[in-house]
Protein backbone atom coordinates (compact mmCIF):
# COMPACT_ATOMS: atom_id res chain seq x y z
CA UNK A 1 0.00 0.00 0.00
CA UNK A 2 1.24 3.30 -1.36
CA UNK A 3 0.50 5.83 1.51
CA UNK A 4 1.39 9.90 0.68
CA UNK A 5 2.36 11.78 3.70
CA UNK A 6 1.08 14.43 4.93
CA UNK A 7 2.95 18.36 3.90
CA UNK A 8 1.82 21.78 2.93
CA UNK A 9 1.80 20.33 -0.95
CA UNK A 10 -0.17 17.01 -0.28
CA UNK A 11 -2.41 18.49 2.86
CA UNK A 12 -4.16 14.90 3.58
CA UNK A 13 -2.85 10.85 3.53
CA UNK A 14 -3.68 9.44 -0.04
CA UNK A 15 -3.70 5.39 -0.21
CA UNK A 16 -4.98 2.82 -2.08
CA UNK A 17 -8.57 1.29 -1.70
CA UNK A 18 -8.28 -1.17 1.29
CA UNK A 19 -11.32 -3.66 3.24
CA UNK A 20 -10.80 -1.61 6.10
CA UNK A 21 -11.83 1.88 4.31
CA UNK A 22 -15.20 0.63 3.55
CA UNK A 23 -16.63 1.13 6.75
CA UNK A 24 -15.87 5.05 7.07
CA UNK A 25 -17.24 5.14 3.75
CA UNK A 26 -20.44 6.27 5.07
CA UNK A 27 -20.72 9.73 3.73
CA UNK A 28 -23.69 10.08 0.91
CA UNK A 29 -21.09 11.00 -1.98
CA UNK A 30 -19.48 7.25 -1.61
CA UNK A 31 -22.44 5.07 -1.22
CA UNK A 32 -23.76 4.97 -4.94
CA UNK A 33 -20.39 3.45 -5.40
CA UNK A 34 -20.38 0.70 -2.70
CA UNK A 35 -21.06 -1.93 -5.64
CA UNK A 36 -18.15 -0.97 -7.44
CA UNK A 37 -15.61 -0.73 -4.33
CA UNK A 38 -16.69 -4.12 -3.28
CA UNK A 39 -15.82 -5.64 -6.85
CA UNK A 40 -12.73 -3.92 -7.18
CA UNK A 41 -11.59 -5.20 -3.98
CA UNK A 42 -12.88 -8.92 -4.75
CA UNK A 43 -10.88 -8.48 -8.06
CA UNK A 44 -7.71 -7.85 -6.19
CA UNK A 45 -6.78 -11.34 -5.50
CA UNK A 46 -7.51 -12.96 -8.84
CA UNK A 47 -5.61 -10.25 -10.27
CA UNK A 48 -2.70 -10.55 -8.32
CA UNK A 49 -2.66 -14.11 -8.88
CA UNK A 50 -2.55 -14.19 -12.52
CA UNK A 51 -0.28 -11.69 -12.49
CA UNK A 52 2.02 -14.20 -10.35
CA UNK A 53 1.87 -16.91 -13.30
CA UNK A 54 2.68 -14.45 -15.95
CA UNK A 55 -0.99 -14.07 -17.60
CA UNK A 56 -1.85 -11.18 -19.33
CA UNK A 57 -4.89 -10.03 -18.64
CA UNK A 58 -6.24 -6.15 -18.68
CA UNK A 59 -4.93 -3.69 -15.76
CA UNK A 60 -8.07 -3.47 -13.27
CA UNK A 61 -9.15 -0.19 -11.72
CA UNK A 62 -7.28 2.27 -9.69
CA UNK A 63 -9.26 3.13 -6.47
CA UNK A 64 -7.70 5.88 -4.25
CA UNK A 65 -8.61 7.28 -0.98
CA UNK A 66 -7.34 10.99 1.01
CA UNK A 67 -8.20 10.60 4.35
CA UNK A 68 -7.41 13.01 7.46
CA UNK A 69 -4.76 11.88 10.02
CA UNK A 70 -5.89 13.54 13.22
CA UNK A 71 -5.04 11.00 16.42
CA UNK A 72 -7.96 12.98 18.44
CA UNK A 73 -10.82 11.87 16.28
CA UNK A 74 -12.03 9.19 14.10
CA UNK A 75 -10.54 8.50 10.48
CA UNK A 76 -12.57 10.40 8.23
CA UNK A 77 -12.74 10.07 4.05
CA UNK A 78 -12.38 12.99 2.89
CA UNK A 79 -12.26 12.06 -1.21
CA UNK A 80 -12.41 8.74 -3.55
CA UNK A 81 -11.10 8.64 -7.04
CA UNK A 82 -11.79 5.53 -9.29
CA UNK A 83 -9.46 5.78 -12.50
CA UNK A 84 -8.87 3.13 -15.21
CA UNK A 85 -6.94 2.69 -18.51
CA UNK A 86 -8.22 2.91 -21.74
CA UNK A 87 -6.14 0.52 -23.17
CA UNK A 88 -4.07 -2.47 -22.56
CA UNK A 89 -0.77 -0.67 -22.58
CA UNK A 90 -2.28 1.36 -19.66
CA UNK A 91 -0.97 4.79 -21.90
CA UNK A 92 -4.60 6.29 -21.60
CA UNK A 93 -5.94 6.58 -18.18
CA UNK A 94 -9.45 8.09 -17.38
CA UNK A 95 -10.58 9.63 -14.45
CA UNK A 96 -13.99 7.53 -14.02
CA UNK A 97 -15.04 8.98 -10.41
CA UNK A 98 -14.06 11.90 -8.65
CA UNK A 99 -16.33 11.98 -5.00
CA UNK A 100 -15.69 14.65 -2.04
CA UNK A 101 -17.50 13.73 1.19
CA UNK A 102 -20.14 15.91 1.32
CA UNK A 103 -19.30 17.07 5.38
CA UNK A 104 -15.68 17.01 5.54
CA UNK A 105 -15.66 20.80 5.03
CA UNK A 106 -17.65 21.03 8.38
CA UNK A 107 -14.60 19.15 10.55
CA UNK A 108 -11.83 21.92 11.91
CA UNK A 109 -8.35 21.43 10.43
CA UNK A 110 -9.55 19.70 7.87
CA UNK A 111 -8.11 20.08 3.89
CA UNK A 112 -10.32 21.55 1.53
CA UNK A 113 -12.33 20.27 -0.78
CA UNK A 114 -9.71 21.56 -3.84
CA UNK A 115 -6.89 20.31 -1.62
CA UNK A 116 -8.30 16.89 -1.33
CA UNK A 117 -9.25 16.37 -4.82
CA UNK A 118 -5.35 17.47 -6.11
CA UNK A 119 -4.08 15.23 -3.79
CA UNK A 120 -5.86 12.16 -5.32
CA UNK A 121 -5.04 13.60 -8.74
CA UNK A 122 -1.20 14.07 -8.29
CA UNK A 123 -1.11 10.74 -6.33
CA UNK A 124 -3.26 8.53 -9.24
CA UNK A 125 -0.48 9.74 -11.86
CA UNK A 126 2.32 9.14 -9.89
CA UNK A 127 0.39 5.61 -9.31
CA UNK A 128 0.14 4.77 -12.95
CA UNK A 129 3.72 5.32 -14.49
CA UNK A 130 3.32 4.33 -17.80
CA UNK A 131 0.46 6.41 -18.85
CA UNK A 132 1.20 9.23 -20.94
CA UNK A 133 -2.23 10.56 -21.50
CA UNK A 134 -5.00 10.94 -18.79
CA UNK A 135 -8.61 12.21 -19.54
CA UNK A 136 -11.34 13.53 -17.25
CA UNK A 137 -15.12 15.00 -17.65
CA UNK A 138 -17.36 17.24 -15.86
CA UNK A 139 -20.18 19.36 -16.23
CA UNK A 140 -20.01 22.89 -18.16
CA UNK A 141 -21.99 24.02 -15.28
CA UNK A 142 -19.84 22.89 -12.86
CA UNK A 143 -16.80 25.82 -12.65
CA UNK A 144 -15.54 24.36 -9.53
CA UNK A 145 -14.61 20.67 -11.21
CA UNK A 146 -13.40 22.87 -14.23
CA UNK A 147 -10.98 24.80 -12.57
CA UNK A 148 -9.70 21.91 -10.54
CA UNK A 149 -8.75 20.18 -13.67
CA UNK A 150 -7.12 23.12 -14.91
CA UNK A 151 -5.16 24.01 -11.94
CA UNK A 152 -3.75 20.31 -12.58
CA UNK A 153 -2.68 20.35 -15.95
CA UNK A 154 -5.97 19.28 -17.77
CA UNK A 155 -6.92 21.38 -20.86
CA UNK A 156 -10.57 21.30 -22.96
CA UNK A 157 -10.70 18.90 -25.75
CA UNK A 158 -14.29 19.25 -26.96
CA UNK A 159 -17.85 19.87 -25.63
CA UNK A 160 -20.53 17.31 -26.01
CA UNK A 161 -24.41 17.41 -25.08
CA UNK A 162 -25.47 14.09 -22.66
CA UNK A 163 -28.78 12.54 -24.36
CA UNK A 164 -30.72 9.76 -23.02
CA UNK A 165 -33.56 7.79 -24.97
CA UNK A 166 -35.98 5.62 -23.26
CA UNK A 167 -37.23 3.19 -25.61
CA UNK A 168 -40.58 2.31 -24.97
CA UNK A 169 -42.16 0.57 -27.86
CA UNK A 170 -40.85 -2.21 -30.25
CA UNK A 171 -41.24 0.24 -33.39
CA UNK A 172 -41.44 -1.91 -36.45
CA UNK A 173 -37.62 -1.85 -38.29
CA UNK A 174 -37.24 -0.08 -41.86
CA UNK A 175 -35.16 -1.80 -44.80
CA UNK A 176 -31.30 -0.34 -44.62
CA UNK A 177 -30.41 1.62 -47.95
CA UNK A 178 -28.77 -0.88 -50.26
CA UNK A 179 -26.31 -2.00 -50.07
CA UNK A 180 -25.55 -1.71 -46.44
CA UNK A 181 -25.76 -4.13 -43.85
CA UNK A 182 -26.28 -4.81 -40.34
CA UNK A 183 -23.70 -6.79 -38.56
CA UNK A 184 -23.17 -7.37 -35.00
CA UNK A 185 -19.68 -6.25 -34.21
CA UNK A 186 -16.62 -9.69 -33.85
CA UNK A 187 -13.45 -9.70 -33.68
CA UNK A 188 -12.97 -10.06 -37.58
CA UNK A 189 -14.96 -7.35 -38.50
CA UNK A 190 -13.48 -5.12 -35.28
CA UNK A 191 -10.71 -3.32 -37.67
CA UNK A 192 -14.07 -1.98 -40.00
CA UNK A 193 -14.66 -0.11 -36.49
CA UNK A 194 -11.47 0.91 -35.57
CA UNK A 195 -11.02 3.23 -38.93
CA UNK A 196 -14.56 4.07 -38.26
CA UNK A 197 -13.70 6.04 -35.23
CA UNK A 198 -10.35 6.74 -36.36
CA UNK A 199 -12.53 8.89 -38.98
CA UNK A 200 -14.94 10.63 -36.74
CA UNK A 201 -12.17 11.42 -33.66
CA UNK A 202 -10.27 14.71 -34.45
CA UNK A 203 -6.38 14.09 -34.55
CA UNK A 204 -5.76 15.16 -30.97
CA UNK A 205 -8.42 13.42 -29.38
CA UNK A 206 -6.97 10.88 -31.22
CA UNK A 207 -3.37 10.86 -29.71
CA UNK A 208 -4.58 11.01 -26.07
CA UNK A 209 -6.96 8.06 -26.43
CA UNK A 210 -4.15 5.96 -27.94
CA UNK A 211 -6.39 2.94 -28.90
CA UNK A 212 -5.93 -0.05 -31.11
CA UNK A 213 -8.39 -2.81 -32.23
CA UNK A 214 -8.50 -5.05 -28.81
CA UNK A 215 -9.01 -1.85 -26.68
CA UNK A 216 -12.39 -1.40 -28.47
CA UNK A 217 -13.48 -5.41 -28.04
CA UNK A 218 -12.50 -5.18 -24.36
CA UNK A 219 -14.28 -1.80 -23.52
CA UNK A 220 -17.18 -2.64 -25.68
CA UNK A 221 -17.16 -6.65 -24.12
CA UNK A 222 -18.38 -7.58 -27.37
CA UNK A 223 -21.88 -5.89 -27.37
CA UNK A 224 -21.96 -3.66 -30.62
CA UNK A 225 -23.40 -3.70 -34.25
CA UNK A 226 -22.15 -2.16 -37.43
CA UNK A 227 -23.76 -0.87 -40.57
CA UNK A 228 -21.09 -2.25 -43.07
CA UNK A 229 -20.81 -1.26 -47.09
CA UNK A 230 -19.70 -4.16 -48.69
CA UNK A 231 -18.51 -3.08 -51.69
CA UNK A 232 -16.09 -0.92 -50.20
CA UNK A 233 -15.39 -3.27 -46.86
CA UNK A 234 -15.91 -0.57 -44.67
CA UNK A 235 -17.98 0.29 -41.65
CA UNK A 236 -20.26 3.43 -42.19
CA UNK A 237 -22.05 3.45 -39.02
CA UNK A 238 -21.22 1.69 -35.46
CA UNK A 239 -22.74 1.71 -32.16
CA UNK A 240 -21.04 -0.12 -28.83
CA UNK A 241 -21.73 -0.45 -25.47
CA UNK A 242 -19.62 1.57 -23.37
CA UNK A 243 -20.61 1.26 -19.83
CA UNK A 244 -23.50 0.66 -17.26
CA UNK A 245 -24.60 4.29 -16.48
CA UNK A 246 -25.44 5.08 -12.73
CA UNK A 247 -28.88 6.55 -13.88
CA UNK A 248 -30.27 3.44 -15.11
CA UNK A 249 -29.45 1.96 -18.95
CA UNK A 250 -26.45 1.81 -20.67
CA UNK A 251 -24.30 4.46 -22.19
CA UNK A 252 -22.90 4.05 -25.81
CA UNK A 253 -21.23 5.30 -27.99
CA UNK A 254 -22.83 6.08 -32.06
CA UNK A 255 -20.14 6.98 -34.40
CA UNK A 256 -20.98 7.61 -38.13
CA UNK A 257 -18.67 8.66 -40.86
CA UNK A 258 -18.40 12.05 -42.00
CA UNK A 259 -19.11 11.15 -45.77
CA UNK A 260 -22.25 9.47 -44.15
CA UNK A 261 -24.16 12.07 -42.12
CA UNK A 262 -27.48 11.33 -43.92
CA UNK A 263 -27.87 8.13 -42.03
CA UNK A 264 -28.70 9.36 -39.38
CA UNK A 265 -32.42 8.45 -39.38
CA UNK A 266 -34.09 4.91 -39.11
CA UNK A 267 -30.62 3.39 -40.32
CA UNK A 268 -29.09 4.52 -37.37
CA UNK A 269 -31.87 4.12 -34.88
CA UNK A 270 -31.62 -0.17 -35.75
CA UNK A 271 -28.43 0.18 -34.70
CA UNK A 272 -29.34 1.55 -30.78
CA UNK A 273 -32.35 -0.67 -30.61
CA UNK A 274 -30.03 -3.83 -31.56
CA UNK A 275 -27.93 -2.74 -27.97
CA UNK A 276 -31.80 -2.71 -25.86
CA UNK A 277 -34.03 -5.17 -27.79
CA UNK A 278 -36.54 -5.60 -24.74
CA UNK A 279 -36.27 -1.50 -24.52
CA UNK A 280 -34.20 0.31 -22.14
CA UNK A 281 -32.38 3.77 -21.16
CA UNK A 282 -29.45 4.36 -23.73
CA UNK A 283 -27.55 7.61 -22.43
CA UNK A 284 -25.25 8.93 -25.88
CA UNK A 285 -23.00 12.18 -26.12
CA UNK A 286 -22.98 14.11 -29.34
CA UNK A 287 -20.91 17.21 -29.71
CA UNK A 288 -22.67 20.07 -29.02
CA UNK A 289 -21.29 21.48 -32.66
CA UNK A 290 -23.32 18.69 -34.17
CA UNK A 291 -26.67 20.12 -35.29
CA UNK A 292 -27.37 17.52 -37.39
CA UNK A 293 -27.75 14.65 -35.36
CA UNK A 294 -29.01 16.97 -32.33
CA UNK A 295 -31.69 17.29 -34.11
CA UNK A 296 -32.13 14.11 -35.14
CA UNK A 297 -31.91 12.85 -31.16
CA UNK A 298 -34.48 15.78 -30.41
CA UNK A 299 -36.86 14.29 -33.25
CA UNK A 300 -36.10 10.50 -31.56
CA UNK A 301 -37.35 11.90 -28.56
CA UNK A 302 -34.53 11.57 -26.68
CA UNK A 303 -34.08 14.27 -23.53
CA UNK A 304 -31.54 16.75 -23.10
CA UNK A 305 -28.93 16.09 -20.08
CA UNK A 306 -26.65 19.05 -20.11
CA UNK A 307 -23.20 19.64 -21.92
CA UNK A 308 -19.96 17.68 -21.02
CA UNK A 309 -16.48 19.40 -21.07
CA UNK A 310 -13.92 16.62 -22.04
CA UNK A 311 -10.62 17.65 -20.70
CA UNK A 312 -7.26 16.07 -21.19
CA UNK A 313 -3.52 16.02 -19.73
CA UNK A 314 -0.39 14.48 -21.53
CA UNK A 315 2.70 13.87 -19.60
CA UNK A 316 6.08 13.92 -20.48
CA UNK A 317 8.58 11.99 -18.00
CA UNK A 318 12.40 11.81 -18.43
CA UNK A 319 14.05 8.83 -18.48
CA UNK A 320 15.97 8.07 -15.70
CA UNK A 321 19.43 9.67 -15.75
CA UNK A 322 21.39 6.48 -13.85
CA UNK A 323 19.47 4.32 -16.42
CA UNK A 324 20.79 5.94 -19.42
CA UNK A 325 24.29 6.61 -17.79
CA UNK A 326 24.46 2.80 -17.03
CA UNK A 327 22.94 2.06 -21.03
CA UNK A 328 25.64 4.07 -22.18
CA UNK A 329 28.52 2.01 -20.10
CA UNK A 330 27.40 -1.20 -21.27
CA UNK A 331 27.77 -0.44 -24.95
CA UNK A 332 30.80 1.08 -24.34
CA UNK A 333 32.37 -1.76 -22.25
CA UNK A 334 31.66 -4.16 -25.68
CA UNK A 335 32.52 -1.93 -28.19
CA UNK A 336 35.56 -1.50 -26.22
CA UNK A 337 36.52 -5.36 -25.96
CA UNK A 338 36.19 -4.97 -29.85
CA UNK A 339 38.99 -2.90 -31.06
CA UNK A 340 42.95 -3.99 -31.64
CA UNK A 341 44.57 -3.93 -28.52
CA UNK A 342 47.59 -2.17 -30.79
CA UNK A 343 45.32 1.03 -31.01
CA UNK A 344 45.13 2.94 -28.02
CA UNK A 345 41.72 2.67 -26.21
CA UNK A 346 39.25 5.57 -26.82
CA UNK A 347 35.82 5.64 -25.41
CA UNK A 348 33.35 4.68 -28.17
CA UNK A 349 29.56 5.99 -27.08
CA UNK A 350 29.73 9.61 -25.43
CA UNK A 351 28.25 9.59 -21.72
CA UNK A 352 25.55 11.76 -21.48
CA UNK A 353 25.39 14.91 -19.76
CA UNK A 354 23.80 14.30 -16.37
CA UNK A 355 23.72 17.31 -14.07
CA UNK A 356 24.88 16.43 -10.40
Amino acid sequence: MRLSPRSPETPCLVERLQGWHLPLLDDPAFLPLHPLLQRTLLLTVPRGLASALGRRQSMGALVLVARDNVPSRRPTILGLMVARPLNRRGSSWEVQHLRLALAAAELPGSPSRSQAASSLLREAIQQAPGAVSWIASASSLDHTRLALLRENGFQPQRTERLWRWSIRDAAPLSPLPAPLQLRPLQRRNAPLLWHLEQATCPAPLRQVLDRRIEDLLERSGGHGWLLIDPERNEAVAGARWIADHPGGGHQVELSVHPGWNHLLGPATEQLLRRLAPKGDQLWLLSDTDDGARQQWLAQLGAEEHGDVVLMARSLWRRQDSPAVRGAAQRISAVLEQLQPRLQPRRRSVPTPFVQA
